[in-house]
C-alpha cells in the first residue's frame, strides 16, 4: 500500500527549537491523553525535521491503527524497526497488526524477537496467546497464557482470556479456577465475575451462576453482557417475566446492538407476547439482517401462530446464514415437521448429528419423527435419547441397571416406572402381561391417580406412588422404553390391557338418570402446561353445535379452565362428573356407562382407548408421534376413530365432521331399541 504522505501544516511553520525528538515527546503526550489529530501533527512536524526518525514513525504507526489504517500502520512501524532493531515494543506492536491481517506467520515471528528482546514481558505473552487461538492452536494459547501469568500473577487480562478460553474448550472446571483466581486478585470486577457465571452455569450451578451475574450487574449496572447473560439464565431456568426486564435493560444499555432484542423476541413469544415478540426480533433483524440467531427466533414465533410458510422461509434463511448453526438446522427440522414433510425434516436433524453427533434433542426429533411415520425400528431406538434431550429433566438415578430386553428376566424382579405423561402410562401398561409371562415379578411405580387402575393390570405383583420408598429390585426400566425391549413394530403391538378395578357403578346409574339416549362423554383440554396445549385443546364454547344431538353429555373434564368454567355451569344439558372422578378408576367406571367418548389428545382418550370403548379423538394438524398418520383408525386402540384437522388447522372443520357423525351414530343408536 502507498505509504500516506505526512506534510507540515502550512499555518504551522517549524520553531527553530523544535527537534524532532522533542516533537515527539509532544505528539506522545496528546496521543496519550486522546487528541489524536495534534498528535498526528506533531508527528508530521517531527518526520519533516527527520524523516528516519524511529520513535515518530513508530507512534505515526499507532496513529494509523488508532484510526483503523491498519496496512499503513503496518508500513510505519516496519519503518522503524529498519532503524531501529532493539525495541520490544515495535515488534509487539507489528505483530498485533499483522495478525489483525491475518499475516500469522509473520505476526508470530515479530511476537518471537519481542520476547527474545524482552521474554519476561507477560503482555507479549498473551498477544502470542491471542494469535494462537485465533490460529485455533488452543494448546499453546493456554501456554502462552500461562507464561504470562507466571510471569505477572496478578495479569487480569492473561487470567481471564485463560479462562475464557476453557470454556471455549468446554474443561469448565478448569476455567472456574482461573476465574476464581482472578476475582482473588481483582475483586468484584464484572468481566472476571461473568466468567465464573458463565462456567457456574455449564456446571448446572445455577443459583450460584445467577449470583454471579447479580454482582457483576451490582458493579456496573450497564454492563450489557452482564444483562444478556442473567436473562439467558433465567430464561432457561423457566422464568421468562424476569429474563424480559433484564433484555429490555439491555435494550436501554445499547439500542444498535441485535441481540438484546432477539433473546427479548424469544422471552416474549414463550409468554405468548406475540405482538410485542414481532416487534422486537424485526428490530433485531433491521439492526442486523445478517444474524441467524434472529430469524431462528422469528421463525419460532411464527410457528407459533401458524404462519408456517413464513416460519419456513426465516428457518432457511437461517441456515443460509450460518450452516454450522445447530439451532438453525433444528428449527428447520420443526418447521419441516409442523408442515407434515416428515422426510425433509429428517434431513434437517440428520444436518445437527453431522455437526453434533451427540446431540440429544437432534437424536429425540429423529424418534417422534419416524415413529409418526410408521419407522418404529429406527424410532424406539432413538427415544432412549430422551434422556439427553429438553426432557433430561425426568431422568432420575437408579442403584439397579435398566433392563431394554437383553438380559433373562424370569425370576428376577423389574422395577416399571412412568417417565412421562398419565396417557404414556396407560397406553404402555400393556406390555406387563408379556413380563410376567417371561416369569419376572413386576413392580409399579406409578402417579397416584393412576395407581387404584394400574394396580388392575394382570402382571402387576405390587404397586407403588412415586412418592413411595421403592422395594427392592433386581432391573428398571421406563414404561415408555417397553416398546423397544419388545422390539416392537406396527404389527406387533399388543393387545390393550385389561383392567380389572371394580370401581362402585351404581350410584352413575342414578346421576345419569334413564339410559333413553345415548350417552356421550366430552373431553376438551388437556394440561396446560403442555408444550403443544395451544393445539390439541379446544375451548368448551366450541362444542356447543355438539349439544343440539339428541343425547346425554356428560363432561369427564378434570380441572376445568376458568374461561370454560362459567359457560359448563349455564349448560343445563350437560352433566358435570369432575366431582365425582377422584381418579382413574372413577374414571373407568363412568365411561363404562358410556355409549362413546370425545376427546381431545388427552389420559382420558388413552384410558377409553385402552378400555375397548368407543373413543373418537380429536388431533391436531402435527400429531402426537402415537397417533401416525393419515389415517383415521389406531393400531394401539382398535375401538378408536381419530379426526384430524387439515392444512387449515381449524377445529371447526373437525367439529363439523364430528356433528355429523354423531348424528348418524345417536340415529343407529335408536334404531337399534
Amino acid at each position: 500500500m502507498k505509504r500516506k504522505q505526512f506534510r507540515a501544516s502550512g499555518s504551522t511553520g517549524s520553531s527553530p527549537n523544535d527537534s524532532a525528538a522533542s516533537l515527539h515527546a509532544a505528539g506522545l503526550r496528546h496521543f496519550q491523553a486522546g487528541r489524536f489529530a495534534v498528535a498526528e501533527e506533531r508527528i508530521r512536524r517531527a518526520l519533516a525535521l527527520e524523516p528516519e526518525h524511529a520513535d515518530s514513525l513508530y507512534l505515526g504507526g499507532l496513529l494509523q491503527a488508532q484510526a483503523d489504517k491498519i496496512d499503513g500502520a503496518i508500513d510505519f512501524i516496519a519503518r522503524a524497526i529498519r532503524i531501529k532493531q532493539d525495541n520490544p515494543d515495535y515488534f509487539s506492536d507489528l505483530g498485533s497488526l499483522l495478525a489483525r491481517r491475518n499475516r500469522h506467520g509473520e505476526a508470530q515471528k515479530s511476537f518471537h524477537i519481542a520476547l527474545k528482546l524482552k521474554p519476561d514481558d507477560a503482555d507479549v505473552w498473551v498477544r502470542l496467546g491471542d494469535l494462537s487461538r485465533q490460529q485455533r492452536s488452543f494448546q499453546d494459547a493456554l501456554l502462552a497464557y500461562d507464561r504470562a501469568v507466571s510471569l505477572d500473577p496478578r495479569h487480569l487480562d492473561a487470567v481471564n482470556k485463560s479462562g475464557s478460553l476453557l470454556i471455549e474448550l468446554q474443561r469448565h472446571g478448569e476455567a472456574l479456577a482461573k476465574f476464581e483466581q482472578s476475582h482473588a486478585i481483582h475483586p468484584g470486577r464484572p468481566e472476571t465475575l461473568i466468567g465464573k457465571g458463565v462456567c457456574l452455569q455449564a456446571l448446572k450451578r445455577l443459583e450460584e451462576a445467577a449470583a454471579c451475574y447479580t454482582m457483576a450487574l451490582a458493579a456496573d449496572p450497564k454492563n450489557y453482557d452482564a444483562r444478556i447473560k442473567l436473562g439467558n439464565l433465567l430464561l432457561g431456568m423457566g422464568q421468562p417475566e424476569q429474563a424480559v426486564t433484564h433484555y429490555r435493560k439491555a435494550t436501554e444499555i445499547d439500542s444498535r446492538r441485535a441481540v438484546a432484542f432477539c433473546n427479548l423476541g424469544g422471552a416474549l413469544n414463550q409468554l405468548r407476547r406475540f405482538d410485542e415478540a414481532f416487534a422486537a426480533l424485526d428490530r433485531a433483524i433491521a439492526l442486523a439482517p445478517d444474524f441467524a440467531e434472529a430469524f431462528i427466533n422469528r421463525g419460532s414465533l411464527l410457528m407459533a401462530n401458524d404462519r408456517l410458510e413464513e416460519a419456513l422461509t426465516d428457518s432457511r434463511r437461517a441456515v443460509a446464514l450460518k450452516p454450522d448453526l445447530i439451532s438453525g438446522h433444528a428449527n428447520l427440522g420443526t418447521c419441516l415437521d409442523h408442515l407434515l414433510r416428515p422426510d425433509e425434516a429428517l434431513k434437517s436433524y440428520e444436518a445437527v448429528l453431522a455437526l453434533d453427533p451427540n446431540n440429544g434433542d437432534a437424536h429425540w426429533s429423529i424418534a417422534v419423527n419416524r415413529l409418526r411415520v410408521g419407522d418404529f425400528k429406527t424410532g424406539w431406538a432413538e427415544a432412549e435419547w430422551r434422556w439427553e434431550s429438553t426432557l433430561r429433566q425426568n431422568r432420575r438415578q437408579w442403584s439397579r441397571p435398566l433392563w431394554l430386553g437383553d438380559e433373562p428376566i424370569a425370576g428376577k424382579t423389574l422395577l416399571l416406572h412412568n417417565d412421562q405423561g398419565l396417557g404414556d402410562a396407560i397406553q404402555f401398561c400393556r406390555y406387563i402381561p408379556l413380563l410376567a409371562e417371561r416369569g419376572a415379578r413386576v413392580i409399579l411405580e406409578i402417579d397416584r391417580p393412576l395407581r387404584e387402575l394400574m394396580s388392575s393390570v394382570k402382571g402387576v405383583a405390587q404397586c407403588v406412588d412415586r412418592t413411595g420408598t421403592l422395594p427392592d429390585h433386581d432391573f428398571h426400566c421406563p414404561l415408555a422404553s417397553l416398546p423397544l425391549a419388545f422390539d416392537t413394530r406396527l404389527e406387533t403391538i399388543p393387545p390393550v390391557p385389561h383392567f380389572s378395578v371394580h370401581a362402585p357403578t351404581a350410584a352413575w346409574d342414578t346421576l345419569l338418570g334413564l339410559h333413553d339416549r345415548p350417552r356421550v362423554g366430552i373431553v376438551w383440554s388437556g394440561n396446560p402446561t403442555h408444550a403443544n396445549d395451544q393445539r390439541r385443546s379446544v375451548p368448551f364454547e366450541s362444542l356447543t353445535p355438539l349439544f343440539e344431538a339428541n343425547a346425554t353429555f356428560v363432561s369427564l373434564q378434570k380441572n376445568v379452565r376458568e374461561g370454560d368454567l362459567a359457560l359448563l355451569r349455564e349448560r343445563s344439558d350437560v352433566f358435570d362428573a369432575a366431582s365425582r372422578l377422584e381418579n382413574f378408576a372413577d374414571t373407568v367406571s363412568l365411561i363404562r356407562h358410556l355409549d362413546l367418548v370425545i376427546s381431545v389428545d388427552t389420559s382420558v382418550a388413552h384410558l377409553a382407548g385402552a378400555l375397548g370403548a368407543s373413543v373418537w379423538i380429536l388431533l391436531p394438524y402435527l400429531p402426537d408421534y402415537r397417533w401416525l398418520l393419515d389415517r383415521d383408525d389406531s393400531p394401539w386402540y382398535p375401538t378408536a376413530r381419530l379426526y384430524r384437522q387439515t392444512a387449515t388447522r381449524d377445529y371447526a372443520d373437525v367439529l363439523g365432521r364430528v356433528r355429523a357423525d354423531l348424528n348418524e351414530q345417536i340415529a343407529a343408536w335408536y334404531r337399534s331399541k
